[in-house]
C-alpha cells in the first residue's frame, strides 16, 4: 500500500494531488468550453450531415428537493417523430460548472435531440446525490417522452470530465439498486454511454481511507469514504450485457489518468462489450482541436450506426 501511494504521488505530482488531480481548475475548465465551441461549429459536423435547427425548450424543472428545482434543456428534432436522445451531463469535479445553454450540432446533426442537465454541486449535497439526480433526470425523460417525442430505446447517456463519471453510473448501475431516489424509480435503460475522459474508478484513487485529491474527497465525504468511493465506481458494477461505450480520451490528460479509460476499455472487451476508445494524440483534459473534434465525431457516428443506435 505504501509503494501505491509512492507511484501515485509520482503520477500525479504533488500539485496535482492537492489542487488538480482528478478534477477540473479554471484552465482545465476552460479548455473544456473550448472543445464545446470546436464541436458547435459547422468543421467538426461529419460530412454529409445536414445541420439542424431544433426546437427548444428551457429551464424545464426535473426535480424538486431539499429547497432546490433542478433544471435541463430540451433541444428537439423538429418534425414531430420519435427521435434518439442524448442525456448531457457537465464536468467541473462534482462541485462547479453549469449545463452548456445550446444543443452540441454534431449530435443534433446526427438526428439526436439533446438534453442538457443540471445536477446537485458538493457545496449543495455530497454523493451519492448527483448520481441520484442523473438517475431522476433520466425517469423524466421516459415520462416526458411523448411530449417532446423521445425514442425511449434509444437513449444515450453523455458526460465529460465528472460528467463522464455520471453517465458511465447511468449506463452500468444494475436494475434495482441502493442508490434509486424514492420519487424517481421508473428509471429507463440506457442504451449506450459516451463517456469523454470520465473517472471509471473512484475507488482506485482513494489510498489508506484517505482521495487522493480534495475536491473528490468533499465529494465522497467523511462517513466511511472508501464505501462510498466503491458505491460510486462505475466499475462496481462490470458485467456482461453492458450497453455500448464510447471512450474519448487525451493521451496526454494532466487531470484525469489516460491509464483510466485503457484499462476500461479492457475490462469491457474482456466482457464481451461493445466498446470504441478514440485516443487524442497528446490531447489533455478536452479543449481538443476541430480536426481532431471532427475526427471524434466521425468515429462516433460509425460507433452508433454499428450498435443500432442510428441506421445510415
Amino acid at each position: 500500500m505504501k509503494m501505491f501511494r509512492v507511484v501515485a504521488l509520482l503520477v500525479l505530482g504533488s500539485s496535482v494531488i492537492s489542487t488538480r488531480g482528478y478534477a477540473q481548475t479554471d484552465d482545465t475548465t476552460k479548455a473544456v468550453e473550448k472543445e464545446a465551441a470546436a464541436k458547435d461549429t459547422v468543421d467538426t459536423i461529419p460530412p454529409g450531415l445536414p445541420k439542424v435547427k431544433p426546437i427548444e425548450h428551457r429551464d424545464i424543472v426535473y426535480r424538486k428537493i431539499d429547497g432546490h428545482d433542478l433544471m435541463l434543456d430540451v433541444y428537439e428534432q423538429p418534425g414531430g417523430k420519435a427521435a434518439p436522445v442524448v442525456v448531457y451531463w457537465h464536468g467541473g469535479a462534482w462541485w462547479k460548472g453549469e449545463r452548456p445553454h445550446t444543443g452540441e450540432k454534431n449530435l443534433l446533426a446526427m438526428g439526436f435531440s439533446v438534453i442538457n442537465v443540471d445536477y446537485r454541486l458538493t457545496d449543495v449535497a455530497i454523493a451519492p446525490a448527483a448520481v441520484q439526480d442523473v438517475l431522476c433526470s433520466l425517469a423524466w425523460v421516459k415520462k416526458n417522452a411523448a411530449e417532446y417525442h423521445f425514442d425511449t430505446s434509444r437513449i444515450v447517456a453523455y458526460g465529460t470530465s465528472a460528467g463522464g463519471h455520471l453517465a458511465l453510473m447511468a449506463g452500468f448501475l444494475p436494475k434495482p439498486n441502493d442508490l434509486d431516489p424514492p420519487d424517481c424509480k421508473d428509471v429507463p435503460k440506457v442504451a449506450a454511454v459516451m463517456d469523454y475522459y470520465g473517472i471509471p474508478d473512484i475507488k482506485g484513487v482513494v489510498v489508506d481511507g484517505i482521495p487522493l485529491n480534495k475536491s473528490l474527497g468533499r465529494w465522497l465525504g467523511t462517513a466511511d469514504t472508501m464505501k462510498m468511493a466503491i458505491a460510486m465506481s462505475p466499475n462496481t458494477y462490470l458485467r456482461t450485457g453492458l450497453p455500448p461505450v464510447f471512450i474519448a480520451h487525451g493521451d496526454a490528460d494532466p487531470v484525469v489518468p489516460y491509464t483510466q479509460s485503457t484499462t476500461l476499455k479492457k475490462q469491457l472487451e474482456d466482457l464481451h462489450v461493445p466498446v470504441t476508445m478514440f485516443s487524442v494524440p497528446a490531447g489533455h483534459h478536452g479543449g481538443f482541436p476541430p480536426d481532431q473534434t471532427l475526427l471524434i465525431n466521425e468515429a462516433l457516428l460509425g460507433f452508433f450506426r454499428a450498435n443500432g443506435i442510428l441506421v445510415k
